[in-house]
């Protein structure tokens, strides 16, 4: 599956009220879309805190949580968790979620460029892409270093996102499906434009979800910042409180680190504080 994660787009649509309609107005089936990587993610998440932190890992930060798949997993396997996400619907949303399992959970809006928590967490995570949000070195680094700032001494931060190896192809068009009961929703994620020299690639998501008796169409764009290993790596050395202890690709196995060079394109790193 493709990657996409959580800015709401200029381009949306307007509804017939006339303001801004995005697929991210849609928590449930921005969530549905990502929901089968769910499991694997959290036991990843589960053993990489055991394998590397030091000291046990209790309480668990995401950043941009959307509608709050992964928060509410890592609390139903009793960790103490914290998400916050810039999109409101996508907050209140996530905030039902944890009152109705009656959770160890905490949902805030907040901006991934500057938030701050009133007291460290043990570990971050935020493990498909939404770091590509972020479209300049100056709003990447922001993150990292508030990422670093929310962390204690030893705890984690695992960060997942596609590459872009020097020979790979920019054109990109992926197609997949969700169901949920008698809803059925039709997924189309297309790079429409990407440049190496600007490092941005504009992608567009198209959902057309069928109900009984109700179809409709979604349509999003946004812009993902484009790495090489490379690049991640140089950005990664300007922030010196995290260091780099593994990277893995998106089997999630632990007993099998991959090198960081340019050939690889589904990384997950494992940044520790110093």
């Amino acid at each position: 599956m493709a990657s996409v994660q959580k800015r709401r787009s200029a381009t949306a649509k307007k509804n017939e009220s006339g303001h801004s309609e995005s697929w991210y107005d849609y928590p449930q089936y921005f969530d549905w879309a990502f929901e089968d990587e769910t499991p694997a993610e959290a036991r990843f998440i589960a053993a990489a805190c055991e394998k590397f932190a030091v000291g046990k890992v209790r309480r668990l930060l995401e950043p941009a949580c959307g509608g709050g798949r992964l928060v509410v997993e890592m609390a139903r396997r009793g960790y103490e968790v914290l998400g916050f996400d810039n999109n409101r619907q996508m907050v209140d949303y996530v905030a039902k979620r944890i009152a109705r399992g009656k959770l160890s959970a905490e949902v805030f809006e907040a901006d991934m460029v500057d938030f701050r928590l009133p007291k460290p967490v043990d570990a971050a995570f935020n493990t498909f892409n939404t770091f590509r949000h972020l479209t300049t070195d100056e709003a990447a680094l922001g993150h990292l270093r508030c990422v670093a700032r929310a962390l204690r001494p030893g705890g984690l931060f695992i960060l997942g996102m596609h590459l872009l190896p020097p020979d790979a192809s920019l054109d990109c068009v992926e197609r997949w499906r969700a169901e949920r009961g008698t809803t059925r929703i039709h997924y189309t994620l297309r790079v429409v434009a990407s440049s190496r020299r600007t490092r941005l690639e504009r992608c567009r998501i198209s959902l057309l979800v069928r109900k009984p008796g109700r179809e409709f169409r979604l349509r999003d764009e946004f812009d993902l910042r484009l790495y090489n290993a490379t690049q991640f790596g140089e950005l990664l050395a300007q922030v010196p409180e995290l260091e780099h202890c593994a990277t893995y690709d998106f089997d999630y196995d632990l007993e099998r680190p991959t090198r960081l060079d340019n050939r690889l394109s589904d990384a997950v790193f494992i940044l520790r504080k110093r």
